[in-house]
């Protein structure tokens, strides 16, 4: 009997050994899901949301309003043909320059400095992700690769997408009064670095969502909407009116096009500040 309880005993610590050994070597798998598999990060940019949470509907009307076409860029388009899209009266650009605080665009110097060289107005844009770091420290990354601003005329102010979240939940797994927190974070930041007032780009229907429809930041912080439809529709709480709208992902030569809501002069004294 003392032998049967002896072998009983070795086989049960055997069992429980390659159980904790399983779980062992299944730990890596399952700390990488709990923080987050950033294997496809960097590959968001401005409106991969927009058609499927807010539908596709007509293209703007022809209207009295003066507007100027503009177009904005990421790595999914490249190398971008400069020249073909001032050709078609495109005047303006935005171009992704980081994300997070662990992507750079590969393609920025060809998109930044092309669009200059061609003689359009350009700015810089960051995809926020308020799950990874604080506002302040995705600003700072923001402005360090890219994102800086000149007065020389022909440089917008950086832009701060925030938008749905192309990896997870829609939010970012945070409160309402947590992300307005967060979005206040990189704005004073930005300033801080720069001296002007970043462009928000946003959906009425995000922000509603995830900010509660804050409206504390329309008196300085100019609005670049998103909608794919004939207007810009309703506004978030806060701005009396647009500057920018991003109108369609389906437009000529890079997809996104963009309306300013006034002539070049109107482009160009946002550049300047």
């Amino acid at each position: 009997m003392p032998v049967h309880r002896c072998g009983t005993t070795r086989r049960a610590m055997a069992r429980g050994f390659l159980t904790v050994l399983a779980l062992l070597l299944a730990l890596p798998a399952t700390a990488s899901a709990a923080s987050g598999d950033t294997s496809d990060r960097g590959s968001a940019h401005m409106g991969m949301g927009v058609a499927a949470h807010d539908g596709r509907g007509g293209l703007p009307r022809d209207g009295r309003a003066v507007q100027t076409e503009g177009v904005d860029v990421s790595s999914h388009q490249g190398d971008v043909d400069w020249s073909a899209l001032r050709g078609s009266g495109v005047r303006w650009a935005y171009v992704k320059a980081t994300e997070g605080t662990y992507y750079r665009n590969p393609y920025f110097g060809q998109q930044y400095n092309g669009s200059y060289d061609i003689g359009m107005i350009r700015g810089a844009y960051h995809f926020a992700t308020p799950d990874t770091t604080s506002g302040a420290a995705q600003a700072d990354f923001f402005v360090d690769n890219g994102g800086g601003w000149t007065r020389d005329g022909r440089t917008l102010p950086g832009a701060l997408d925030i938008e749905w979240n192309p990896y997870g939940a829609s939010c970012y797994g945070r409160t309402r009064s947590a992300m307005v927190g967060w979005i206040r974070d990189f704005l004073n930041r930005y300033k801080a670095r720069t001296g002007r007032d970043a462009v928000i780009y946003t959906a009425t229907s995000w922000w509603t969502l995830c900010t509660g429809n804050h409206g504390g930041f329309g008196a300085v912080n100019p609005l670049w909407i998103a909608r794919y439809n004939t207007t810009p529709g309703t506004l978030p709480a806060g701005w009396a009116y647009h500057t920018m709208w991003q109108y369609t992902s389906s437009g000529p030569t890079v997809g996104d096009h963009n309306k300013f809501n006034g002539g070049l002069d109107r482009v160009q004294a946002l550049a300047y500040g």
